[in-house]
């Protein structure tokens, strides 16, 4: 017992430092970047340690390159994101959307895909926002009607969203559900992402693909592509709301 508690102390302690430490390297790397379009780069290149290991995107870079300079050409008030993960992608939003934006990301606890992320990250996550910026990180199922209604709150009940990125639960019925909750939200000429629409035979599980090519005719809908050889071809399927 005795023990155990002083391992627990010097975990907290180590991590306590990590925490620090990864608020310092963010920071000096906004420093040396201080324009918006190059901190593309900031989520990639961060490096920590402990629970702030790695705040790396899950999109192929020059994909979600693109998305981001579409996302910074819209100049969203209000962003809302399925699937937090590493937060990479949420860092970039907070840096592309207007300096008093309200930014909402879900994530599923213990979720299949991205797996949730642990609560000590939460201060992490916080630190990307920009001083004037409403940051509301949700653990919670995208799926259910409950959590709709808790974002239609958090965005001020009829004001609709600008921009949604859906990157949550990657099964054919997962990410329709998420596309037919969500997308009523969003205003006409506001921007819809969906993630992982490339098909993907070594992993049956991800079908994506299967929503996109449904959608893409009648939506109109745009594939982002990497033609990197040096990159996997994952797609970000681009919708702008009519």
């Amino acid at each position: 017992m005795h023990h155990s508690f002083f391992k627990q102390l010097r975990y907290k302690f180590f991590e306590k430092a990590n925490y620090a430490n990864a608020l310092s390297c963010l920071s000096e790397m906004e420093r040396a970047i201080p324009d918006t379009a190059g901190k593309i780069s900031i989520p990639f290149d961060y490096q920590g340690k402990g629970f702030f290991k790695t705040i790396r995107p899950m999109q192929a870079p020059s994909e979600i390159r693109e998305l981001y300079r579409r996302v910074r050409e819209l100049q969203p008030a209000r962003v809302l994101e399925i699937g937090t993960c590493h937060g990479g992608t949420l860092y970039l939003w907070c840096k592309a959307s207007l300096p008093n934006a309200t930014i909402s990301s879900i994530d599923l606890p213990l979720g299949h895909y991205g797996g949730g992320y642990p609560v000590e990250r939460v201060p992490f996550y916080q630190a990307f926002k920009q001083p004037s910026q409403s940051l509301h990180l949700m653990r919670e199922d995208s799926h259910a009607d409950q959590t709709r209604d808790k974002v239609r709150g958090v965005f001020g009940g009829e004001k609709p969203l600008d921009f949604l990125f859906i990157d949550g639960d990657h099964t054919y019925e997962g990410v329709k559900r998420d596309f037919n909750l969500y997308s009523p939200l969003v205003r006409s000429g506001g921007l819809i992402a969906l993630h992982d629409i490339v098909e993907r035979p070594a992993q049956p599980d991800i079908e994506v693909f299967r929503f996109w090519e449904e959608i893409r005719e009648t939506w109109h809908g745009e594939a982002i592509v990497s033609d990197s050889p040096d990159e996997r071809k994952i797609g970000i399927g681009v919708i702008v709301k009519p």
